[in-house]
């Protein structure tokens, strides 16, 4: 029993530690993508465990989405914050 629990650690560890793939998408990329996850759970006709694993593809790629709106709204408040500093009385 607890050399399962060992091989599921180690298992879970290696995931974790590997590169993710999704991580080199572009945000439309991953937004269409994510997009068709979306399409196909709703059409139904999947199996349980295939609408599972497409459950699971679709939270991995709103995480991608989320990072790039994330990455994009730190980039327009620094340039907000940055202009707003270049004016006369920083206003």
């Amino acid at each position: 029993m607890a050399e399962q629990q060992e091989q599921q650690d180690a298992a879970a560890a290696a995931a974790a530690a590997a590169p993710n793939p999704d991580d080199a998408l572009g945000y439309e990329h991953a937004r269409d993508a994510l997009l068709e996850v979306v399409r196909q759970l709703e059409n139904g006709g999947t199996s349980l465990e295939e609408s599972l694993a497409l459950w699971e593809r679709g939270e991995q790629l709103a995480k991608v989405c989320q990072r790039w709106l994330d990455g994009a709204r730190a980039r327009l408040d620094a340039a907000l914050a940055a202009e707003e500093g270049a004016t006369p009385g920083g206003e």
